[in-house]
């Protein structure tokens, strides 16, 4: 088939068009980014270990939408481009609530890199003290800002591991590990060099594994150990669906796999793709792992304003699969 001269694209109506009754808008009062009387929405573009994200204070709801409002503001080069959006919320059981939602849009348990970033918005927000709760939906995470911009996480126990996941991959046998860190994980140990792969195309296959489907697919980390307290992780990340530069709860369960199979020992360093080293550090005993925390950068990039050409002018659901938006024959 051929993509016809005249091409359709499937009509696309900006969120902040005034175009009627039935336009999405995914913020309440939108009128705020154009002269309204609304103050300006405001967000933080942060980074931890170089997962990156958009930030937000939505104690007073304004966020209606937040899945439409993340696929457009993490489209990369077309809008502010991150791995997610974090919105700060009130909470019950904690200091604050962070949900945490990928960039396709799709609401996330867990994301450590991220938990760090929301916990240092909200020291540096004057929302928290230096010691705070941050109740997620794996869970409750106490944190700890550091000197320097740097935040320890005390993380729920990982769970569900099993040491021996084999997962064929076309005629290809890979041997692998699984665990729960908040989200599905799936560890791979690699004896040649890390960095020159394309982890990529395999990423993808046993992300998209039916095997395992059952948890929504897990994020696939790539492990070298390189002495009893450092490893170097690369991570494709379901959601982001691409190797990020980091992943922290992926640094996490790669640290723990390593450990119960007997090749480091607490505490271990973790050298990620943006060249950030994360540290892990946890109680092992009988097997069982406990204790765990992470330390690593949250790093306050910018402040800005939301305008009505961060969120409209653009497709975000093309700029991820265009031949799915575009009329054949």
């Amino acid at each position: 088939m051929t993509i016809t001269a005249a091409r359709t694209l499937q009509r696309w109506r900006a969120p902040c068009e005034n175009t009627g009754a039935n336009t999405k808008i995914p913020m309440r009062g939108i009128s705020q980014v154009q002269g309204g009387k609304q103050d300006p929405l405001t967000f933080s573009k942060m980074a931890g270990g170089g997962n990156d994200f958009v930030v937000i204070d939505n104690r007073g709801g304004r966020v209606t939408d937040p899945g439409e409002l993340t696929r457009r503001i993490c489209t990369r080069a077309l809008s502010v481009g991150a791995d997610g959006l974090i919105l700060i919320e009130g909470a019950s059981r904690a200091t604050l609530r962070m949900r945490y939602y990928n960039a396709d849009g799709g609401l996330a348990a867990f994301c450590a890199n991220g938990t760090r970033c929301a916990a240092r918005f909200a020291f540096l927000n004057v929302i928290a003290g230096r010691r705070m709760t941050i109740e997620t939906d794996a869970g409750i995470v106490a944190a700890e800002i550091g000197e320097g911009g740097w935040v320890t996480l005390t993380l729920p126990a990982p769970y569900a591991f099993r040491a021996q996941r084999p997962l064929m991959v076309g005629d290809r046998l890979i041997h692998g590990s699984s665990l729960m860190v908040g989200v599905p994980h799936y560890v791979i140990f690699l004896r040649d060099d890390l960095w020159s792969q394309n982890i990529a195309p395999l990423g993808s296959a046993i992300r998209n594994h039916p095997d395992l489907q059952p948890d929504g697919g897990a994020n696939v980390n790539f492990v070298v150990i390189r002495d009893p307290h450092a490893i170097e992780v690369r991570t494709y990340e379901r959601g982001v669906e691409n190797e990020t530069l980091s992943c922290g709860s992926g640094v996490v369960a790669s640290s723990v796999t390593s450990a119960l199979f007997g090749k480091v020992k607490s505490p271990v360093s973790v050298l990620t793709r943006s060249g950030i080293t994360l540290e892990v550090s946890f109680a092992l005993a009988g097997g069982a792992v406990d204790s765990v925390q992470l330390k690593g950068d949250a790093r306050h990039i910018y402040r800005a304003t939301i305008t009505p050409e961060t969120l409209e002018g653009f497709d975000p659901e093309f700029v991820r699969d265009p031949a799915s938006r575009v009329a054949v024959s």
